[in-house]
Formats: C-alpha cells, structure tokens, sequence
C-alpha cells in the first residue's frame, strides 16, 4: 500500500508538471473601444495660459544709503536693466536715492521678473504730518515717474512694560520704538530721576501715535497719555492741546503736568560735572563750576528749556560758541562750547527748539555741553532751578473738553493694562 501510495504521489505530481499553461497576455488581440458619456452639463475649457501670463510679484524693500538702481532692485528680486536705466537717469526718479530720511520700497513685477510698478514712501522734510509718494509704472512707451504728496493717518498703539533692570531694557522687550522711550523719560523726568529712582517691579502703560502712509507705519508721533507707578506711586500725563501740533501734558484731574522749564537742555544723557566747587580740568586747582556739564556726542541737538529771546549767539572767551536766553522773570540760561548755532540774536523760541548742537569749543576737554540757569544775574544749581519750575496751568475755559479727551485716554491706558495682564496669565 504505502507503494501504491508512493506511484499514486509521484503520478499526480507528473500530471501538475506537464498541464498545459494560459496564453501569454501580450499576446492577446487588443481592440480600443472610444465612447462619448452625457454628463448632463458642459465642460468649461481649461486655459491656464491667461493667469500665466498675469502673474506678479509683490516685494517690498527699505532704500539704503549706499543704494544705487542696480542693487535696489537686485534685492527686489527684480533684475530689469530697463528698469534700472530709467531709475538712474530720470530726475524725478532719482530722487530715491537722495538720502533724505527712510524709504520705504514696493514693487510690482512680472512673471517674467520685469519691473511693473513701484512706489517709494518717505515723510516730507517741510511737513510733519505729510509725506511724499514716488511713482515709477511701466506703460506702453516706457517708464514714467511723478512725485505725489500724501497726507500721514495717525493711529494709536498701546503698550506696557515692567522695569527689570533700566528703563530702555524695559521698553525694549515691550517692543516699543526709541523715539517713544525717549518721550517716555522726557515725560516724567520732572518727578523721576531715571539714573536713580527706578526700582524693580515699577510699571508703566501708555497709548501713543504711529504716522501711517498708505498703510504703512512710516514714523511715531506723540506718546497722547502715560501713566508710570515708580516705587508704589503714581505719575500719570495726558496730551491736551487746542491742535496736532500745539498742546501740553496734563494729570488725569487737570492738574498741568508741563513745567515751564523742562529738566534737561539734552534728550536723554548724564550730569559729567555738577554745580559747585570742583578742580579745573584745564586750569587745575579748585574752582567754582557755575553750570552744569552734559555729556555727549558732539552733534547731539541742544534745545531751550523754555520759552525766551535770544539775547546773544556767537562766539565769546571761554565759552566758544555760546547761546544767551532771556526767560520771564528775569531768568537767563547759558548753552556753551557748541560745536554750531542754531539761533541768531533776538530770535524768539520756544521751549523745546533746536537751538544748537553739542561740540568742544572754546575752553574744554571733550565735546559737552556746559549749561548756566540765572536768576537776575546770580546763578543757581540749574538742575534745582529746573526740577521746582512752575507748572503752567490748564485754561478753565478748555476742562470741559479736557475731561472729554483725559476720560477716552484712560480707557486706553486701562486696556493696555487688561492687555498685559490676559497675556501674563
């Protein structure tokens, strides 16, 4: 049996082997059969070349000061020799690369990287509250350009910070501009000494102005309300003024927050030599210093602390190019050793103007400026005179209007708290 089982296997497996196999598929007849379907509606014609053709890019830019046409619009992405030739030769279009102040750049170009269209930004040198719009399109007969003038949209921002170490730090992770930090310090200069005072943990919030062109942020303006907690009080100002450009800062109860000197001749800097008895740097021994020395880049702009005439501008002894301001009351301050004058004799300014910048003439051993406060003739620590000046007081006839303005600025600065506080949660 197992041997009949054994030939039983081995025939079966044979019979396997030698089975005849399928045709090969390649080999078959192959027929294509083509139809038309109804699909119950027509189908629209696909033609992707027309949006091809239309496709642009939109780049934007900043001019830099060594910039010419060609690395402009390298940088663009927008290699258009056409374009660059234009930008080189036309007068008006050339006015891009003159260097006045910041530019904003965007453009417009072709699939093809072809210069279609570009317009330039840049506020205006005679208005601060304008700006000017360069043109450059390109048209059947070639390039064009026109210069336009614009007037700048302001709107507001909010921001927030808390004092870790300085001030600057503090508004620099708030992400707020320079100019806007500076205001800030200008701001309560008059009851904060940002060299000393500050403490950790102090806190402020403030609603200011951006300049917009076009929609784009071109420049900051005025910071219109503050409020600034320095070692558990509060310091608070809000911008009121009878127009844009003409104003002051008050407290939120009206109370004038404007003095009639301001703190300081420079922005922001440090006392390198205080009033009082000290030993000359030139002359040696000790004398009496009668002023007060800044320290500062020389070019750094010098302003008037206050309202007054121009009772001298030149040069004289010591002093080298010097400014005299006749204030009311019979005060007088002393601007010396500046490097250019920026007022004449019997000019009348007001607080705030440039009258000057920071140099090392005359008598001096680096650029500085040495500042005198008098008070009919005899001098005083200026740094005590300017920081107990009057407040100049809110006109009774504009409080209706005042507490219009100081109740909408509170309500900002309260959002930007409310703003500050969701985030750190």
């Amino acid at each position: 049996m197992g041997g009949i089982g054994a030939i039983l296997l081995g025939t079966g497996v044979t019979a396997f082997g030698i089975a005849p196999l399928a045709p090969d598929a390649s080999d078959l007849p192959v027929s294509l059969v083509t139809e038309m379907l109804d699909l119950g509606y027509e189908q629209p014609e696909l033609n992707l070349l027309p949006e091809v053709a239309g496709f642009s890019l939109f780049r934007s830019e900043i001019v830099r000061r060594d910039d010419t046409s060609q690395s402009l619009l390298q940088r663009l992405g927008v290699p258009d020799s056409a374009a660059q030739a234009f930008l080189r030769s036309d007068p008006v279009a050339r006015q891009l690369f003159d260097g006045r102040g910041t530019k904003l750049i965007s453009v417009v170009a072709s699939g093809q990287h072809e210069l279609q269209k570009l317009t330039a930004r840049w506020t205006s040198s005679s208005s601060s509250r304008e700006f000017e719009r360069l043109v450059v399109e390109k048209t059947e007969q070639g390039f064009s350009a026109r210069l336009e003038t614009g007037t700048l949209q302001a709107s507001t921002r909010l921001g927030s910070g808390e004092i870790r170490s300085s001030l600057f730090a503090a508004t620099d992770a708030a992400n707020l501009p320079d100019a806007v930090a500076i205001q800030l310090a200008e701001l309560f200069s008059g009851d904060i000494d940002f060299r000393r005072d500050l403490r950790q943990g102090d806190r402020f919030t403030l609603a200011y102005e951006v300049l917009e062109a076009d929609g784009e942020v071109m420049t900051t303006g005025r910071v219109l309300s503050a409020e600034f907690i320095n070692d558990r009080r509060t310091h608070s100002a809000v911008w009121f003024g009878e127009s844009a450009e003409k104003g002051s800062y008050y407290s939120f109860d009206g109370q004038s927050a404007r003095k009639e000197y301001l703190a300081s001749p420079l922005q922001f800097t440090r006392v390198s030599s205080g009033y009082g008895m000290r030993f000359h740097p030139v002359h040696g021994g000790r004398r009496p210093h009668l002023g007060v020395d800044y320290a500062a880049p020389t070019g750094t702009p010098v302003r008037t602390i206050g309202d007054g005439v121009v009772s001298f501008a030149g040069q004289q002894r010591g002093y080298g190019n010097v400014v005299f301001i006749n204030h009311r009351k019979q005060h007088t301050t002393v601007y010396a050793h500046l490097s250019r004058l920026g007022v004449r004799t019997g000019q009348r300014v007001s607080q705030g103007d440039d009258i000057g910048a920071v140099g090392c003439t005359g008598t001096c051993t680096g650029p500085h400026l040495h500042f005198e406060f008098r008070d009919k003739g005899a001098h005083l620590d200026p740094l005590v005179a300017l920081r107990n000046s009057e407040s100049v007081p809110l006109n009774p006839a504009l409080k209706a209007r005042f507490s219009a303005v100081a109740s909408a600025q509170r309500l900002k600065l309260d959002a930007a708290t409310t703003i500050v506080q969701a985030s750190a949660e």
